[in-house]
């Protein structure tokens, strides 16, 4: 039997782990070295110009942080991934490296709010054309990808909309003219999605969330063919954002468990959405497994499930939240998602705190919406801290 054979979670436990076993330990180490040693000389200069295998320093490759990165590559179906210090260095290193003043990048408006502020602050200041269209209207995408671009960028679904993009039929179009095709698939999870098979050239995560799964190590990865990989690791060993080995053993260790987290963090979603969609004092319910979801059939061809993520908008706005929030006791009020337990938050401290509140109105993205990221607890008991939570809001704010 080859890692190909065998399902997504059991990959997710033994893939990309067995080169880095030493002693007969049943776990890959921690390798801390900053430095590695060699006695041949000529074996020195193979290792360090990549004729041969090995390592030679901290900041350009680690054997901990290998192993992360065999066992995501396998995870995506790509050839080859390379590590970063945080997701957001794994974005903003990857346009770097393709990037230069007089390039086009066509993307959407509801990337996450650091990937947006890239778009509209700092590819600008360098001289790269911006294109931002509508999420989810692929017609307007087609169209200004068919003029010209270097880069197509999509975030499916969306952070903190849960918008769908159709990946193949972007990557389709991205490829007819020549583009890089970039998928951010931290939502997605490579358990629930793998945009590499539906004609992606190259898949970003930020390995701090779904990946991780206990939000206690930072990390992104990029994954993609060996020729484009290998032109994003030069780029990052020469400009620095390494992944930690602690953090690249933390998140190893977390992914052992990703698909039983992803499992139920979908069904504890599911179930969420559906019971906001009963609840008069929420305006809107925004998660793709939901039938009233406006991409909810392209979801469903691409996603194995619809993922742990979800948002819904209150009346009343941000009175509504700063009521609602506090009386959960069974949900962390924190900047973070993907892990085992439930957190929650609005876009204006979370996902989208670096923007006004008119560029996150721009993005559709209404100060009243809480964002949700589903943990592993028993639905029921999350049910039950929504339903007590709601109703001593409406008794106090009287809505």
């Amino acid at each position: 039997m080859t890692i190909n054979e065998i399902q997504q979670g059991t990959k997710a436990v033994w893939s990309g782990e067995e080169e880095y076993l030493v002693h007969g330990a049943t776990q890959v180490p921690v390798v801390l070295s900053v430095a590695y040693g060699y006695h041949d000389m000529d074996e020195w200069y193979d290792v360090a110009i990549g004729k041969k295998k090995g390592h030679i320093y901290g900041r350009n490759t680690n054997p901990t942080v290998h192993a992360f990165e065999d066992k995501l590559k396998i995870l995506e179906g790509a050839e080859a991934a390379t590590s970063f210090s945080t997701g957001m260095a794994a974005i903003s290193n990857t346009l770097a490296t393709f990037l230069v003043p007089g390039d086009r990048i066509v993307s959407i408006k509801d990337t996450y709010g650091g990937t947006n502020k890239i778009f509209t602050e700092f590819l600008p200041r360098q001289q790269v054309n911006v294109t931002l269209c509508e999420t989810g209207n692929h017609e307007e995408i087609e169209a200004e990808v068919k003029k010209g671009c270097k880069i197509l960028y999509l975030e499916t679904p969306t952070n903190p909309t849960v918008k769908i993009t159709d990946i193949a039929r972007m990557a389709k179009a991205g490829q007819a003219a020549g583009a890089l095709v970039i998928v951010d698939n931290t939502f997605g999870t490579p358990i629930n999605q793998n945009p590499i098979a539906l004609g992606a050239d190259l898949v970003i995560h930020s390995a701090t969330k779904f990946l991780g799964g206990h939000a206690d190590a930072l990390g992104g990865v990029v994954c993609g063919s060996s020729e484009l990989v290998e032109q994003i690791y030069h780029y990052r060993e020469i400009n620095g954002a390494t992944m930690d080995p602690m953090a690249a053993y933390l998140i190893l260790r977390g992914m052992k468990t990703l698909h039983l987290r992803v499992r139920q963090q979908c069904t504890n979603a599911k179930a969420l959405a559906e019971y906001l969609e009963t609840k008069e004092i929420v305006e809107g319910v925004y998660y793709p497994g939901l039938p009233t979801h406006p991409n909810h059939d392209i979801a469903k061809s691409q996603m194995k499930d619809f993922g742990g993520m979800l948002s819904f908008a209150v009346k009343g706005g941000v009175e509504t939240v700063r009521e609602l929030l506090p009386k959960l006791k069974l949900a962390h009020r924190a900047a973070n998602l993907g892990a085992v337990e439930t957190t929650v938050g609005p876009a204006r401290t979370t996902s989208h705190v670096e923007c006004t509140p008119e560029e996150r109105a721009a993005m559709g993205i209404p100060e009243g919406l809480i964002r949700v990221s589903c943990g592993i607890e028993e639905i029921e008991d999350i049910l039950a801290d929504f339903e007590q939570a709601f109703e001593q809001t409406q008794a106090t704010l009287k809505v």
